[in-house]
Parts: structure tokens; C-alpha cells; sequence
């Protein structure tokens, strides 16, 4: 998503490690949110509540990639205001806004529910991406950036604040994230599985702060000329980050629902890092028998996650998923293992669609 000035038919040259590490973190999201039987393969469940495991990088360090993205995207236009840029930034945030809210509407159409709206969840991934891409979009061109790290420490400040004064590690309804959502959205338009919607409005704000990391990482990574000065600047940012989130997660603890201040610092460094060790690899190093892979999650990463939630959605409703999930399960006798399985071969035939429009350089963007 957002990747019009990566493209592979692009005139300039690019580092083909973007690709590959945006193509990581889509496979890992519909690995993630794929499990076909009762028994999800343990590390890829998310943590209940605190705690960090290996399926809860996958979003933020798509976040990360939406904030690199969105420097490359702003670059051609020298981060100079303009109505046609506004209008750009206004229809992509719109875009994803209606495919989120899209995606809902069609999981009740499914259900024989044709007029959900009335209970519409509201909050989603999509519609997070959307506002932290809009918001950061318009700091972008319209704040000068040598503040825009500063706006972002500014925000988990803030956000600190109010987890600590507003019981925000508290998984109930007495949680200020809870009450605020509940209030402006009602409950009809939630989470339900959790008192905590994962994506709820006051996780806006330290969302912003995570793609604003990643927008200062995208202007690392251009205003350096060598590879070795890319991988090192990316290095030492991360490490300071994986610090500081480690540091504070004594008074802070690490949390995906809540998106707490520690969880945004710890995993923009983990993505930084390993961002620079992608180039090292990749673009340096010249190690790319791999890559194909990941690059045909990486070229249109928006389309195939809209489509992999959609696929999920049909598969549910029509019992493809309990059906192909039995006859492994009747293989593999271990239920997590059965669920990793299915998985996989979901996020296989997801790649399947991806590769033909890899090869066919087809790249759907907004």
C-alpha cells in the first residue's frame, strides 16, 4: 500500500528490501490471522493482554512500513502543500476508510445481514492505517521535520499520561480506552471479544507517533547515499529504540490492545533493525534467490490483504474452512500443528494470486 514510488518498473533506483520486508509483514498478518482450527500454533497468537509474541509484530511493523512509504510517496512533491496533494492524501484516507468499513459490510452480507449498519464495528486495522496515514501525511507537508520526531515523543508522553491516570492497563470497562470508545461509538459498533477494542480512537494517538517513526526512518534511509550509512543509521536508531522501550517497560508493559508506549518503541527499533539487516542482505550482499517470495506479498500489499480478509470471510461462511481444516486435522493428529497447516497453505494460495500479478507486473495501488 501507499508504495506508487517503489514500484518496480520504477525509473530510479530502489531498495528492493522495502519490498521484501512489507511483503514480511502482509504474509505474517494473514499467517496470523489464519488459524484454521480451535487451536491456534502458539506463536501465532497474539498475547491476552500484556506481553509481546511473535504475532504481535506484524501490524506495527506494517505501520512502520506505512510511515517509510509515506516519505517515499510525499518526496516527489518536495513535502510542498498544494490542493492536489491535499485532495491525493484526502482520497487515499477515504479509500481505505470505505475498503475497512467495506470488508465489514461484506462479512454480513455473508451472514444473510445486508444492512449491518447498525452494528458495523467502526474501529478496524484498515481504518488505523487510514487515519495514521492521513494524519502523518498532512504533519508531513505542513510541519517542518526536524520537529516531527519531537511531536512524536510529545504524543507517547501524552499517551503515557493518560494510560496512567485513566487505568489504561486495566482489561474492563473502568479502562479510559474502554470508556471513551463505548461513549463516542457505542458498543454496538465495537470489539466484542475483549472489554479493549484493539483499535480503538485513543490508540490514534501513539499509532501516529509509531508511523511518524517510521516517516523519520524513510527519510534516513533517503537522505543517505550508501548502503553501509543507511544499514548503520538504521542500526543505531533501532537499538536506541529497543532500549528505551525495554528500559520503561518496568512502569509500562508491553501491550498490543492498548498500543502502550513501550510496545511502539520496542517494535519500530525491532523493524528498523531488522530493515537494516534486509538491506545488508538484499541490497548489499545481493542474496535474493528468497526474495521473489516476499516480493509478490510486498508489490500489492493493500490488495492482498483485502483480499485475504475477504477469502477468509467466504471460506468461514461456507464451511471451506472447517471442511479443509478437518481432512488435515485427519492427517495431523496434533490440533496446533492441523491449524499451522491450514495457515500456511491459506497465505500459499494468497501468494498464488500475488505471484501472477508479480510476473505479470500488475500493481494495484490507491
Amino acid at each position: 500500500m501507499m508504495n506508487d514510488t517503489l514500484a518496480p518498473n520504477s525509473p530510479k533506483k530502489r531498495l528492493l528490501s522495502l519490498d521484501v520486508l512489507r511483503g514480511i509483514t502482509i504474509a505474517g498478518m494473514i499467517l496470523v490471522n489464519n488459524g484454521g482450527g480451535p487451536m491456534p500454533y502458539s506463536p501465532l497468537k497474539h498475547a491476552e493482554w500484556n506481553g509481546l509474541t511473535l504475532a504481535d509484530l506484524v501490524f506495527p511493523f506494517f505501520l512502520f512500513m506505512v510511515g517509510i512509504s509515506t516519505y517515499i510517496s510525499l518526496r516527489k512533491f518536495q513535502f510542498q502543500w498544494s490542493a492536489p496533494l491535499a485532495r491525493k492524501i484526502l482520497k487515499r484516507t477515504c479509500l481505505i476508510l470505505l475498503i475497512g468499513w467495506g470488508i465489514y459490510w461484506f462479512e454480513g452480507c455473508c451472514k444473510k445481514d445486508f444492512l449491518p449498519f447498525d452494528h458495523l464495528r467502526i474501529p478496524g486495522v484498515l481504518q488505523r492505517i487510514a487515519v495514521c496515514y492521513g494524519i502523518v501525511s498532512l504533519l508531513a507537508v505542513t510541519v517542518k521535520h526536524k520537529w516531527l520526531p519531537w511531536l512524536a515523543g510529545l504524543l507517547l508522553v501524552i499517551y503515557t499520561f493518560i494510560l496512567l491516570f485513566g487505568n489504561g492497563y486495566a482489561c474492563d470497562n473502568t479502562n479510559i480506552l474502554a470508556i471513551v470508545d463505548q461513549r463516542i461509538f457505542g458498543m454496538a459498533h465495537l470489539y466484542h471479544k475483549s472489554p479493549i477494542d484493539p483499535e480503538g480512537l485513543l490508540g490514534v494517538i501513539p499509532s501516529i507517533a509509531h508511523t511518524l517513526i517510521g516517516f523519520w526512518i524513510g527519510k534516513t534511509l533517503m537522505e543517505h547515499q550508501g548502503l553501509k550509512d543507511k544499514m548503520l543509521h538504521l542500526f543505531l536508531i533501532g537499538f536506541a529504540l529497543l532500549a528505551i522501550g525495554l528500559l520503561f517497560t518496568y512502569g509500562l508493559p508491553f501491550n498490543k490492545r492498548i498500543w502502550s508506549p513501550t510496545f511502539v518503541l520496542f517494535t519500530c527499533g525491532a523493524a528498523s533493525c531488522l530493515q537494516a539487516w534486509l538491506i545488508h542482505d538484499i541490497d548489499d550482499k545481493g542474496y535474493r534467490k528468497w526474495t521473489p517470495f516476499f516480493e509478490s506479498f510486498g508489490v500489492n500489499p493493500l490488495f492482498l490483504y483485502v483480499f485475504s480478509e475477504l477469502l477468509a470471510i467466504v471460506f468461514s461462511d461456507f464451511g471451506i474452512t472447517k471442511f479443509l481444516y478437518n481432512h488435515i486435522h485427519a492427517i495431523i493428529s496434533e490440533p496446533h500443528i492441523a491449524s499451522l497447516t491450514y495457515a500456511l497453505l491459506f497465505v500459499t494460495l494468497n501468494w498464488l494470486v500475488g505471484y501472477v500479478l508479480y510476473k505479470k507486473r500488475i500493481y494495484i495501488k490507491l
